[in-house]
């Protein structure tokens, strides 16, 4: 061991030091309450030379105490969690000490001592073992009882759920130095449970029963241990929680019960995305590596909310080579030191460009030869888009082709574009352009041979940069009013890792000129999605926090579609993830259009938004 690690663990060693002298102390009063005992609990009858035996023996007894209890790892255990475990082992430790010590004694031909001698001490020893280590964890709970007791600002916490997570909360709680808040009462849906306590706090009542207790036992916040519940139960559990007025903290994840991770300090606020109802798509991780891992990978928007998670969960599947493409400097900047930290063997290439840059994209590609393409680099704002069509021309349609056209020259094996359900019937510039990048995408595939072209549909992202999400927080912090365009506005919603995890696994599939859609559940209403934010925030929608009605902004629509009319749907191995058929159209008069478009679009006038609208004739632009 290192000097340092000596001098880290000197404390422990010594709390182990102290703890041992405790026992040898033990042994010497077991042996004379043994004694007392034996001669009638008076002192003047107690015969002295069984005493001095005792005494004399009593090395042999702290040689084999300090074999058993260093075995058992009764010196370096953290007494102030104690549990079950911990009690069994102090109980068979000491009980063997005192069994090995009897029978030394008896085989001894210089020990003679009283038959009920071997019955009594084993009993004092046992017990003064246990009082030794739970008697400074019984003094923390005596002294956080009374410390959140005495607090007025203590908090009265009700927990749901009265399995082992719940018990472990409660048990953590009661020793942590950290809480100013008392678990006042348990909630759990099984019938036969009702009446009885965990860990000496009353279970209520079931779901049903929130609202009533909450008050009943004045509840300040609400803790929901069941990290083993569907996504969908615990949305209906939460959705009666929120109403509470209730500030509402959740424990993530039912692996942290498998590795008895459970504790205060894991606990997290409730998130929009936990009120969804829907379980998370899956990755089949084994295909997702077999491309990946060991190919040079591109990511092109490497610095945004989905390029940025792409290139993480690239990173932890060993690419040969890690390329990030973004114009953006300071937030690629920021991703590069991060996957430094993470993944120091990370061969990594960070790269500042603009895809609409027609040589540096084929510089790039000519030099790094990148098998795998993420295309993520595009102009996404719609009501900002709606204001420079042009820009969003030139980006997003001509950064593709740009980036499309160089994987084809340098052999890329894969190709995948990051597109959206706006580009399905689309009400505006973004989401048209984004329609034609499809175009451009099943063009090629059918065009070129060698890459596989691919595009994912996916609807709006939760705390992606300009999302809804953080707009509505940023404005409930400033205490409203929350902005929502229309009561009747409704959007499919899903999570970062959730849309990486389908462009992933849409790389996987991908055989070209596929539109992967992700079945994304139920639509979710904005008005719902604004209320249930300020709730969750501990305020009051429309009293604490109010809610305007602005309306639909430039080319915004009151919902979103994934099909277009044309596009049927096929399944994949992924139950969630399907394949929208193909839309045929004339690939060579395509792309002599798209010539046209670049001229008009790079004139910066309006016949660039004409000319989208005959490329895409779903394209009804709103006036």
């Amino acid at each position: 061991m290192k000097k340092r690690d000596l001098f880290r663990d000197r404390p422990m060693m010594f709390r182990a030091f102290l703890l041992f002298l405790y026992d040898v102390a033990a042994i010497a009063m077991s042996d004379f309450l043994t004694m007392f005992v034996r001669f009638d609990f008076r002192m003047s009858s107690i015969d002295i030379r069984y005493l001095e035996q005792a005494l004399k023996f009593m090395p042999v007894t702290v040689v084999i105490m300090l074999v058993i209890y260093t075995m058992l790892h009764l010196y370096t255990s953290l007494w102030l969690y104690a549990s079950e475990r911990e009690i069994f082992s102090t109980v068979m430790g000491a009980g063997l000490v005192s069994f090995l010590q009897d029978l030394t004694m008896i085989m001894s031909p210089h020990i003679d001592m009283p038959r009920s001698y071997y019955v009594i001490f084993p009993f004092f020893f046992v017990t003064f073992a246990l009082i030794g280590r739970f008697f400074y964890r019984f003094l923390r709970m005596l002294r956080q009882f009374y410390h959140v007791r005495n607090r007025e600002d203590a908090k009265n916490i009700m927990l749901i759920g009265a399995g082992d997570a719940g018990r472990m909360l409660i048990n953590e709680s009661n020793h942590s130095k950290y809480m100013d808040s008392r678990v006042v009462c348990v909630i759990d849906d099984d019938p036969q449970k009702r009446g009885t306590f965990l860990r000496g706090v009353p279970i209520v009542g079931g779901r049903q029963d929130i609202p009533a207790f909450v008050e009943e036992y004045n509840v300040d916040q609400i803790v929901l241990a069941m990290p083993s519940v569907s996504r969908l139960e615990q949305k209906e559990i939460l959705d009666i929680c929120k109403e509470t007025g209730c500030s509402i903290k959740i424990l993530p994840g039912v692996y942290q019960l498998v590795n008895d991770e459970v504790s205060v300090k894991k606990l997290r606020d409730v998130e929009i995305e936990d009120l969804l109802g829907r379980e998370p798509v899956e990755t089949n991780l084994d295909l997702v590596m077999g491309y990946v891992e060991g190919k040079r990978i591109l990511v092109t928007g490497g610095g945004g909310s989905i390029g940025s998670e792409l290139c993480r969960q690239i990173a932890a599947y060993g690419p040969a080579q890690l390329i990030i493409f973004d114009i953006y400097e300071n937030t690629t900047y920021d991703l590069q030191q991060e996957l430094k930290r993470e993944y120091p063997d990370l061969n990594l290439v960070v790269l500042i460009g603009s895809v609409r840059n027609t040589h540096r994209v084929d510089e790039v590609f000519g030099k790094y030869q990148p098998e795998v393409v993420f295309h993520a680099a595009a102009h996404k704002h719609v009501p900002l888009m709606e204001a420079s069509p042009n820009e969003a021309i030139k980006n997003n349609v001509f950064g593709t082709l740009n980036c499309a056209r160089s994987a084809d020259k340098y052999h890329t094996r894969k190709f995948v574009l990051i597109s959206t359900d706006k580009a399905v019937n689309p009400t505006n510039i973004m989401g048209a352009t984004k329609r034609i990048c499809e175009m451009i995408i099943q063009a090629m595939s059918r065009t070129t041979a060698g890459t596989e072209f691919v595009a994912v549909r996916f609807g709006n992202v939760l705390g992606s940069n300009g999302s809804v999400i953080p707009l509505f927080r940023k404005q409930i912090e400033e205490g409203g009013p929350v902005t929502v365009t229309d009561k009747n506005i409704i959007r499919y919603f899903m999570t970062i890792p959730e849309a990486v995890s389908l462009v992933l696994q849409a790389g996987a599939y991908a055989h070209g000129g596929e539109i992967f859609v992700l079945d994304m559940g139920e639509p979710v209403k904005i008005d719902d999605l604004a209320r249930n934010l300020i709730k969750l925030s501990g305020f009051r929608p429309d009293e604490d926090i109010k809610i305007e009605y602005v309306g639909l902004r430039p080319g915004e629509k009151l919902y979103e579609e994934m099909l277009m009319e044309e596009e049927g749907l096929q399944d994949t191995e992924n139950k969630l993830i399907h394949i929208g058929k193909p839309i045929e159209f004339d690939d060579e008069r395509f792309f002599e259009e798209l010539v046209t478009l670049k001229q008009v679009t790079y004139e910066d006038n309006d016949e660039g938004r004409r000319m989208v609208e005959r490329l895409v004739p779903t394209y009804h632009r709103q006036n």
